[in-house]
């Protein structure tokens, strides 16, 4: 690590700790050529998860969208918040483990319904009533008989 104060290209470490909820490290350092020290973090380099839209565009990973559609899915609903920030942290550590860089929209509403259809059922359809685009009651129908024959499947 180069020297802030004489640009000298390498210093020693003295101290080591975590910082910013184990996200970081601080090392506080001193140089070997002018003696002054001086304090450096070290992270992991997070790479940027891109979103292929379903007009083709692409966009950075928005992890506020997926959780203000929860939301509206979950309104009036008795489901606490802490378990929508949780399916949230759920689907985005999903999206960035088992995926490569780019996702497509349609794998990240198959991976909320999932997962919304074993918290809240209502909210599960209310979610899929939009992320399906039901145009008319039939679409609607044929999602709540899926849902009852998993539901009765689950119980036999």
């Amino acid at each position: 690590m180069r020297c802030p104060f004489c640009q000298y290209p390498d210093s020693k470490v003295l101290d080591s700790r975590p910082a910013h909820d184990g996200q970081e490290i601080r090392r506080r350092r001193e140089c070997l050529a002018c003696h002054r020290r001086f304090t450096s973090y070290e992270r992991i380099e997070d790479l940027p998860l891109w979103i292929i839209k379903k007009s083709g565009q692409r966009e950075a990973f928005d992890r506020g969208k997926i959780l203000k559609g929860i939301m509206t899915a979950c309104e009036k609903r008795p489901i606490a918040l802490e378990q929508v920030e949780s399916l949230v942290d759920d689907v985005e550590r999903a999206l960035k483990d088992g995926h490569p860089r780019e996702v497509s929209t349609r794998q990240i509403g198959e991976l909320v319904m999932e997962r919304l259809q074993g918290l809240d059922e209502v909210a599960y359809v209310r979610f899929a009533s939009v992320y399906r685009q039901f145009t008319d009651i039939e679409g609607f129908r044929q999602e709540l008989e899926r849902l009852i024959q998993a539901t009765r499947g689950d119980q036999s």
